[in-house]
């Protein structure tokens, strides 16, 4: 059960129209009569001519997303970006439906191939999507109903003044006369596209969709079993495929029974493919090409992977093998002793401040590897021919991707055609293109097409992998228990100075900027593992560290754990963040964060309840992906040492509107029960330089009796809306492990939570 509940602030800030939305001046909108008689628009990220009446040329346009209107009265918008789960294909359409005045029961949306020139970026990742399109695509709807009501005003001769719209249907006001849009379509393409900045957009007030809980568009499809996962596709003359790798990443094929393998049921083909020119550089994130291994084509997949039962490979594992978990923790508690090898932040005097403090407080905490794990493992079907190759792939990231190809195959990009699939679940792991340009280079090998699917051990065993981090904290507080300074050594993974893809720490992370004295130091070991961003990437595993530190000094202080960070925040203020991928960011607006502390604390009744031994409230605080999130955990802890998820407070301010509070809902108690179940269970440990785990009994997932009672509550503010595929999962964590300490008095510094450790007989 959930419970959500919007409460309306007249609060202002965040992102301004220009530097938040996306949306450019050069921007504008082009339409052309859609074939068979109808409207089309295309909402354009720079100056592009528009099509001849009656003469679409869609492959000329450079559009980030446009609306088809047909006779019938049918709208057809297209999605532009990859649909992961987080509920874009829905959301986006929303946007332009509510701006276009149309009734959503006539809209249908269609999933855009990868065409950059066309569409602007195409990607799913940091939450970036409500407020990179908010914006814009509003405008795109706006414009169209502003040609519809030009083109009926024409037709009756009057002006457009007296021109409105209902749903779907242009009204003369004076005269009472209607004419719905698939008539007015045709007309309305013939006419010169509005500016995108003096459209007028709807007053909140009037917004039919946006704000009203609707459900997936696919949701049906998904229920059903229809195939619309990049797992399910199929195409004439397709092969199966698989490709095994070297269990120590980076490692090459010295040797392989390939000849052996040909001569098994349904194979059609076995060889080895070096890679070594493409494959992984240091420090090159999630773009690495495809490693050294061997592909195996079959009639089905079960053909191919049986006989990878049979295959035998000698491999060179490198260097990397002698790497371990074990290892590295030895590793980090030496440099731990040594001064950090690059200061991220200092502020003031941290260690004077520390030796006059009136109490110190020290603690380690560590987080383990993650993998993503999304239920569809990695796959991708790819065509080779005639010097070109077409894709289908459930990619987060398809421009990446077929950049990669292209290199990889030595054509240009413009021979590389991907088509945009649905994704069972990406987490950040569909970033990377490896699996894509391994169907690519098995495809031309092949020479036929082939739907290249790993197995589960494959998909554990070469991920991209959340890295792993060892944080050294001192903290100190003054006679009256007001934290005065705080010092972090993060060591973590990279070589010198440079750091592993999702394995830095911001200066601005919190508290920084809200202490006089403060300073965030790194160290870095070398890694032969690939790392990159899982949900919420780098703030999945700061937030445990930070939040469950800052807990301990709350209680070393004998303060309350909530009001000492609504004190440690202090007045509202707006302090300035760098700028982000996407150029200028809003800053940390002390006040949100605060506004969202006292809301759980109400919603949970915080410090209003006393419980039984073994069972307590923990809290915890964090800013993500523009998101503001207070969380309050109930946990209760059995004499085993077993931990039970009561229920969950959440409370979020992410801007207004809601676009989607159905969508909502799943994105926030979807990363909360992410990021209860890594806590609860998940680790990925190495050894010899390989991923130990190898499947679900080894990685488990969170069960679903494990899965609390989540109660959301959205803080509304004047501020413009955000995405919520992330920012709900980072103080998850802090809050259950300091739940577990108020029930059990035992600290959880290390992840995953053992039991053994938190036993009372």
């Amino acid at each position: 059960m959930a419970a959500v509940n919007i409460v309306a602030t007249g609060e202002s800030g965040g992102m301004t129209e220009e530097t938040g939305s996306g949306f450019s001046r050069r921007s504008f909108l082009a339409a052309s009569a859609f074939a068979g008689g109808g409207l089309l628009l295309d909402f354009s990220v720079s100056a592009a001519a528009s099509a001849a009446p009656g003469q679409p040329d869609m492959a000329a346009a450079t559009v980030n997303a446009y609306i088809r209107i047909t006779p019938d009265d049918i709208v057809t918008i297209q999605a532009k970006n990859p649909e992961i789960g987080q509920g874009v294909k829905t959301m986006l359409p929303m946007l332009i439906a509510e701006e276009l005045d149309v009734d959503w029961k006539n809209v249908r949306t269609e999933m855009a191939v990868l065409d950059p020139a066309k569409y602007g970026p195409q990607f799913a990742g940091g939450s970036f999507t409500t407020p990179m399109n908010y914006d814009p695509l509003r405008r795109a709807g706006a414009a169209g109903r502003q040609m519809l009501v030009a083109a009926a005003a024409q037709t009756w001769h009057v002006p457009e003044a007296e021109c409105e719209t209902t749903p779907g249907v242009v009204h003369h006001k004076p005269t009472g006369r209607t004419l719905k849009y698939g008539a007015l379509a045709a007309k309305a393409s013939k006419l010169p596209p509005p500016d995108l900045k003096t459209v007028k957009l709807k007053d909140p007030k009037d917004f039919r969709i946006i704000g009203q809980a609707i459900g997936g568009v696919d949701s049906p499809l998904i229920v059903a079993g229809k195939p619309i996962f990049g797992i399910d596709v199929s195409v004439p003359g397709m092969r199966y495929a698989v490709y095994e790798k070297c269990p120590v990443h980076g490692g090459t094929v010295v040797s392989a029974n390939v000849d052996a393998i040909k001569a098994l049921p349904g194979v059609r083909d076995a060889f080895v493919l070096k890679t070594s020119a493409v494959g992984p550089a240091p420090f090159a994130g999630m773009q690495v090409g495809a490693l050294d291994g061997v592909a195996i084509v079959a009639d089905t997949w079960w053909q191919a992977n049986k006989a990878l039962e049979k295959l035998v490979v000698q491999w060179d594992e490198g260097p990397a093998a002698t790497q371990s978990s074990a290892g590295f923790a030895r590793q980090a508690a030496e440099l731990a002793k040594q001064a950090p090898t690059k200061i991220v932040r200092s502020d003031g005097d941290t260690k004077g401040a520390l030796a006059g403090a009136a109490q110190t407080v020290q603690a380690s905490y560590f987080y383990p590897f993650l993998a993503h794990v999304p239920l569809e493992p990695q796959n991708c079907t790819a065509h080779f021919h005639d010097g070109k190759v077409e894709i289908w792939a459930p990619t987060q990231n398809p421009g990446a991707g077929r950049t990669l190809v292209a290199k990889t195959l030595g054509i240009p990009d413009t021979d590389v055609t991907i088509h945009i699939i649905r994704c069972g679940g990406g987490f950040g792991r569909r970033l990377a293109s490896d699996f894509i340009v391994q169907a690519a280079m098995i495809s031309r090998q092949a020479g036929a097409p082939v739907k290249l699917l790993w197995n589960r051990k494959q998909d554990i065993a070469h991920d991209m992998y959340r890295p792993a981090g060892f944080h050294y904290f001192t903290a100190g507080l003054d006679a009256k228990g007001k934290l005065v300074a705080l010092r972090d050594h993060l060591v973590t993974f990279g070589e010198g100075n440079k750091f592993n893809d999702s394995a830095t720490i911001s200066p601005t992370e919190f508290p920084a900027r809200l202490l006089e004295n403060l300073e965030f130091g790194m160290s870095a070991m070398p890694l032969g593992l690939p790392t990159g961003p899982l949900r919420a990437p780098g703030s999945n595993g700061l937030a445990f560290a930070f939040q469950g530190f800052l807990d301990e000094v709350a209680h070393a202080a004998k303060q309350d754990p909530l009001q000492f960070r609504i004190d440690l925040l202090g007045a509202p203020r707006v302090l300035p963040t760098p700028p982000g991928p996407f150029g200028p960011a809003p800053g940390f607006d002390t006040g949100r964060m605060v506004g969202v502390l006292e809301l759980v604390r109400e919603k949970s009744g915080w410090g209003k309840q006393t419980f039984a031994k073994g069972t307590g409230l923990g809290v915890a605080c964090y800013y993500s992906h523009l998101g503001y999130f207070a969380e309050v955990v109930k946990a209760t802890v059995d004499s085993a040492g077993a931990v039970r998820v009561d229920k969950v407070w959440i409370a979020a301010d992410v801007g207004s509107p809601i676009i989607n509070p159905s969508g909502a809902l799943n994105q926030v108690q979807g990363s909360a029960l992410d990021g209860i179940g890594a806590a609860l269970g998940q680790a990925i440990t190495v050894e010899r330089g390989r991923v130990v785990q190898t499947n679900f009994h080894d990685l488990p997932l969170l069960r679903m009796n494990q899965a609390p009672p989540l109660e959301v509550h959205f803080r509304t503010t004047d501020n413009p809306p955000t995405g919520l595929g992330e920012p709900a999962l980072p103080p998850v964590i802090p809050a259950l492990v300091n739940a577990i300490y108020a029930a059990t008095g035992k600290r959880v510094r290390k992840l995953p939570i053992d039991p053994a450790e938190l036993k009372s007989t």
